[in-house]
């Protein structure tokens, strides 16, 4: 994992009160609703200093920690592809 994955894993596992993997579908799970969305998006502004836009708001970019790590990176100028990213999924 990288440090961003780190971060937000540990985030939504304080969260939603329970282990939380990288690549774990919170959504899918039924563990995360609408407010917990917007809470997330909070949190990912203030963490990591991003903007997140009306059109950067894709359930898909915040579905898992890999993902939004991945969304993070984009928004810094900084998109690589690390080991454990879930670019094809």
């Amino acid at each position: 994992m990288n440090e961003i994955t780190d971060q937000v894993t540990e985030f939504l596992t304080q969260a939603l009160r329970r282990p939380v993997e990288p690549d774990d579908d919170y959504f899918a799970l039924g563990l995360a609703d609408s407010l917990f969305a917007l809470e997330l998006v909070t949190f990912v502004e203030e963490r990591f200093a991003v903007t997140v836009e009306v059109e950067d708001l894709d359930l898909d970019s915040f579905r898992t920690a890999a993902r939004i790590a991945r969304f993070v990176r984009a928004k810094k100028g900084h998109f690589e592809l690390v080991p454990g990213d879930d670019f094809f999924a």
